[in-house]
Order: structure tokens, then C-alpha cells, then sequence
């Protein structure tokens, strides 16, 4: 049985979000939908940071066994995207994700 990257994780494997070590935001996803929630508002400099030390690929393909969207992000983030361009990039590329992964799950029922 092959694992979607669609579920729910458990809280301890959840996404935690921190703007730098040992600053915890106080926000989690624990599912690519949640995550994709959560690039809407959270701090910017979170998404830079967990980016830039590779966290969302690690835990994009690790946790929820999405190869795909992992290398989709190690390519943004090699264009050194900041700011509001980051935001609006990563929003953009896991909601384009997200509905190509629905629709295949949706058609294979």
C-alpha cells in the first residue's frame, strides 16, 4: 500500500514552524492542505528560514512521501526567493500540487 501524501500526520510528525532556532511561531501543519494554510500567514521570515536549511523538502518527502513537490521546492529554493515573492511562489506551487494530487486521487476512485 503506498502512502498519500494527502493524509493527516500525526502531531509529532507535524511541521513546525519557527523563524529561527528555538523561536517557535506556535503554528504546525500536519497535512500538505494545512501547510499550504499556513504559507498564507505565517511569518515570512519562517518560510525563509526553514527553506533555506531544507526543512519543507525534508519534511515534504520524508513525512509525507512526496518526491515530487520536495524537488519542486529544492528548485525554488536554489532561486533564492525572499519576502513576499517566496510566499507568493511556494503558495502558488503547493496549491498547484495539491489540486493535480485531488484530481488524480479523485479520478482513480
Amino acid at each position: 500500500m503506498s502512502v498519500s501524501p494527502l493524509r493527516n500526520v500525526s502531531r509529532e510528525a507535524a511541521f513546525y514552524f519557527f523563524t529561527s532556532i528555538g523561536n517557535y511561531t506556535g503554528q504546525s501543519a500536519a497535512s500538505l492542505e494545512e501547510f499550504l494554510l499556513k504559507i498564507k500567514d505565517i511569518n515570512v521570515k519562517s518560510l525563509e528560514f526553514h527553506l533555506y536549511r531544507e526543512d519543507f523538502e525534508k519534511w515534504i518527502d520524508q513525512t509525507l512521501g512526496d518526491v515530487k513537490l520536495a524537488e519542486e521546492i529544492r528548485i525554488l529554493r536554489n532561486t533564492k526567493s525572499v519576502g513576499t515573492a517566496l510566499r507568493d511562489r511556494l503558495y502558488f506551487m503547493v496549491s498547484r500540487h495539491l489540486k493535480d494530487l485531488k484530481s488524480v486521487s479523485s479520478g482513480s476512485r
